[in-house]
């Protein structure tokens, strides 16, 4: 599943030919906050970034366009569905401590998997309700090149034999993947990053006047083309997620071997547990590790892209994320939108960058507690 997962649904060819449809969304976010601006109301920017990705993770998984179709889920339910099946996947139950009879029967007893079971059963249907759609011939005007479209393809032919007999319930958990990891990451890192812009003037003053002199200033649309013309962006988003991993956590391994280290004896298949976050903000591997500084990535070979292990959002090896090059273009792009089109000011009763919240909520993944208020300033 992950060969086809990196060579079927990302790759660079299938994520490039997903280009309009971030396009599209992003100029759609840039609309509606056009509105805000000539009303000079604040803009609750977490919401919009998880309305962005949900539409974008829509449309290419599952050929569903928010806009354009009546659309099964509300678009309100979507992100409340992601954090409730984040929470469920990350809080404890007695079977994690306890495999095997005794953790279900206690899990029973004490309701531990009610919750679960009820938001996955939402998923699954809604899910269904998709494929079924798909094999309806209910089309919307992505669903020749979506994801569902092309697994049912794909376990319909079952051309290849390097791959296992698809079923519909090895969809569904592709979708799950999808669903779950698209729409909450992407929102998350772009919530953190225009926080730390909002709360460092002098980052965001440098990143708006490079952007606006390299692109000009009488664009009326940004695409992905503008997007490897601005460097220090890339700067920023790097910092960003070095300080802000939306999973501090990288999904758990499992040990092949007896391994030693640091004087530790570690036995096989113990599960090991990456911190990325401690290592971001680890003092012998950075300076000043506290502090919002893209420059430090300046002249440097860091990347995020799995061969740097002080910077690892992402994960490493064979089991990187095979999402990450869509979700890099939609923050890419999203951003530059923001901060080319827009200036930003704090909305009343803040004073400075300093009076933001930095709180953070969640498990499995690290959001900002407090939504992140802005009012957007039509900069023309």
């Amino acid at each position: 599943m992950r060969k086809l997962a990196v060579i079927e649904l990302f790759s660079l060819k299938r994520v490039h030919s997903f280009r309009n449809i971030r396009e599209e969304e992003v100029d759609f976010m840039v609309k509606k906050v056009f509105q805000s601006a000539l009303s000079q109301s604040p803009v609750d920017l977490s919401k919009t970034f998880f309305s962005l990705t949900a539409s974008i993770i829509c449309r290419v998984a599952l050929g569903q366009n928010f806009n354009e179709s009546d659309f099964v889920i509300e678009q309100e339910r979507i992100e409340e569905l992601v954090n409730e099946a984040l929470l469920a996947l990350g809080s404890f139950t007695c079977s994690d401590l306890f495999p095997g009879g005794i953790g279900r029967f206690l899990d029973w007893l004490f309701g531990g998997h009610k919750k679960i079971n009820k938001v996955f059963e939402e998923l699954d249907a809604f899910y269904q309700h998709v494929i079924d759609d798909h094999l309806a011939g209910k089309t919307t005007v992505d669903s020749t090149a979506d994801i569902v479209a092309l697994l049912l393809d794909l376990m319909d032919k079952q051309e290849y034999k390097n791959y296992f007999k698809l079923n519909i319930d090895n969809i569904k958990g592709v979708l799950m993947d999808i669903f779950l990891a698209g729409v909450d990451t992407g929102a998350i890192t772009m919530i953190w990053a225009m926080t730390e812009l909002a709360r460092n003037p002098r980052v965001m003053k440098k990143a708006q006047e490079e952007i606006r002199n390299t692109l000009g200033l009488k664009r009326d649309r940004i695409t992905e083309e503008d997007i490897d013309k601005v460097d220090y962006l890339k700067l920023i988003i790097k910092e960003t997620f070095r300080l802000h991993p939306a999973l501090p956590f990288l999904l758990p391994r499992e040990t092949m071997s007896h391994v030693k280290i640091q004087g530790y004896d570690i036995p096989p298949k113990t599960h090991i547990q990456l911190n990325v976050w401690t290592i971001g903000r680890d003092p012998d591997r950075w300076t000043d590790p506290e502090d919002f500084i893209p420059e430090r990535f300046t002249n440097t070979c860091v990347d995020f892209r799995g061969q740097n292990f002080e910077l690892l959002p992402f994960g490493s090896g064979r089991r990187v994320c095979p999402g990450m090059p869509m979700a890099v273009a939609t923050v890419e792009l999203a951003l530059l939108n923001l901060l080319y089109f827009f200036d930003w000011r704090l909305p009343e009763g803040m004073i400075s960058g300093e009076d933001i919240d930095m709180g953070e909520a969640g498990n499995l993944t690290i959001i900002k507690k407090l939504p992140l208020q802005l009012v957007p300033v039509q900069r023309h």
